[in-house]
């Protein structure tokens, strides 16, 4: 886990404030925290919570990944993982039982793939070339 860059993250999260339009009044009343507890969080002054940031990405319309993400609770490879299995489950063409045998096989994949290395892509049967 990397270590929590404050200064970073207030000013992502004022940036995406200011592309959705919204004042600090309004992004604070739209994610339910203080005006001067979100003007030190844009300030790099105060480190939010995950449950916070949540709340300001719910507000802001973006996905709270992507703000853990800024913040350096969440590593750039796990933020993939946690919005692959977001999808997944948040489809509503499928039902739970194939939801879960998705993220099933998913995760089978995941550990084949690790197991096989960073650098040599899992290929159904496929023999890597010997020289």
């Amino acid at each position: 886990m990397a270590s929590l860059n404050v200064g970073n993250l207030g000013e992502y999260l004022r940036e995406q404030r200011r592309q959705a339009q919204l004042s600090l009044r309004q992004l604070a009343d739209a994610a339910g925290v203080s005006n001067p507890y979100l003007s030190q969080i844009e300030r790099g002054l105060r480190k939010p919570s995950a449950d916070i940031l949540q709340q300001l990405a719910k507000a802001l319309r973006i996905s709270a990944e992507t703000l853990y993400v800024q913040a350096g609770i969440l590593d750039e490879r796990d933020r993939d993982e946690v919005e692959t299995r977001a999808v997944i489950l948040s489809d509503p063409s499928i039902n739970e039982r194939q939801k879960q045998v998705l993220l099933q096989i998913y995760d089978a994949f995941r550990k084949e793939n690790a197991a096989d290395g960073p650098d040599e892509p899992a290929v159904d049967g496929a023999v890597p070339p010997t020289n």
